[in-house]
């Protein structure tokens, strides 16, 4: 790489007051600005470097420079320091997503909370059916021929369907069932229940096989074959905030375009660990379409287990430190719901 500790420092300033101030970052400035220790002839000499290595650029003919998406690479990889959240952040954090009553609430919650602190686009995938497994099933009579089958999974999904029968079932053979269905799938993972549930088909008494058969092909049907993914979204009209500089690659349409697809969405989470921020920058993204920003990314459940992602969409120009440390927070705070 070549660039000795000056230089670093140099670069270092010019990403903190570009992402500060919006504006190119001229030599003067930094000197003014920053104990570099050093002359603005010295500090000039260090940017002609930076910009030979490609960390900087000069935007049109103004004479400031600012950072290019190698030049965040290099901050975020070696130069940006950890950014802890204050108390206040904490308890901020902490006060909103505790009054949350149910899942729906939790990640709805959490998004909004995101782009509230990050001031960016925010996106928050519902934990995912194929990483769930099975808590509890409930049956709940409607009318003598019509159960309402409940199925809640560990990572506090509810997925629920009306079953028509073929007959009527008395309060009996329902408290039956609901055994049968728990004892068999209860703590397994919803990829692999298929085979249980359709060896409970099998194994029913002659007379409950109609019955048992019913419920089975809605569970197969609607619960276990359903692995389409969720997700909620935040803060799109964050976007608005970047400037033309950060807009080098296209316009703006195509990344609003780009967020209202799930797929693409979905695949901002491939990879994402616990604990762990994810930061493409600029071209490292897959999606062509984001490749004017930036995406700071991370897995969430509980303990050590990812059931979900979450993560913000912005300008190549951001707040790095506090982006990761704010994304890192609330997927640990979420992720301890779940626990609980």
């Amino acid at each position: 790489m070549g660039l000795d500790d000056r230089k670093l420092e140099v670069l270092r300033a010019i990403v903190e007051d570009y992402v500060a101030t919006q504006e190119p970052v001229g030599s003067k400035a930094l000197v003014e600005r920053h104990a570099l220790g050093v002359s603005s002839a010295t500090v000039r000499n260090d940017m002609a470097v930076l910009e030979e290595e490609g960390y900087i650029r000069q935007p049109h003919t103004s004479a400031g420079r600012v950072p290019t998406d190698r030049g965040y690479r290099l901050f975020v990889d070696r130069l940006s320091r950890v950014k802890p959240l204050s108390p206040a952040e904490r308890r901020a954090i902490e006060r909103f997503l505790v009054g949350a009553v149910d899942l729906d609430d939790v990640v709805h919650r959490a998004v909004r909370l995101l782009a509230q602190l990050t001031r960016q686009v925010a996106v928050v995938q519902y934990p995912s059916l194929t990483r769930s497994s099975v808590r509890h099933l409930e049956l709940v009579p409607v009318s003598t021929t019509r159960l309402l089958l409940v199925m809640i999974t560990d990572t506090g999904r509810v997925e629920q369907r009306v079953v028509e029968l073929p007959g009527p079932v008395e309060i009996d053979e329902i408290t039956e069932l609901r055994r049968t269905l728990n004892a068999t799938l209860v703590g397994v993972k919803l990829v692999d229940t298929p085979p249980l549930v359709q060896g409970l088909v099998e194994r029913a008494e002659p007379q409950g096989k109609a019955t048992m058969s019913t419920l089975v092909s809605v569970l197969l049907e609607t619960l276990v074959e359903r692995h389409e993914e969720r997700l909620a979204l935040a803060g799109t009209s964050n976007l608005a905030r970047m400037g033309p500089l950060d807009l080098t690659t296209g316009a703006l349409r195509p990344i609003l375009e780009a967020l209202e697809e799930e797929v693409i969405l979905l695949k901002l989470f491939d990879e994402v660990k616990s604990g762990a921020a994810r930061v493409r920058i600029g071209d490292e993204n897959e999606v062509v379409d984001l490749r004017a920003t930036s995406v700071v990314s991370t897995g969430y459940g509980p303990g050590a287990t990812v059931v979900g992602g979450m993560g913000i969409v912005g300008p190549t120009r951001m707040d790095y430190p506090g982006t990761i440390a704010t994304v890192r927070a609330v997927a640990r705070y979420v992720g301890e719901m779940l626990g609980h």
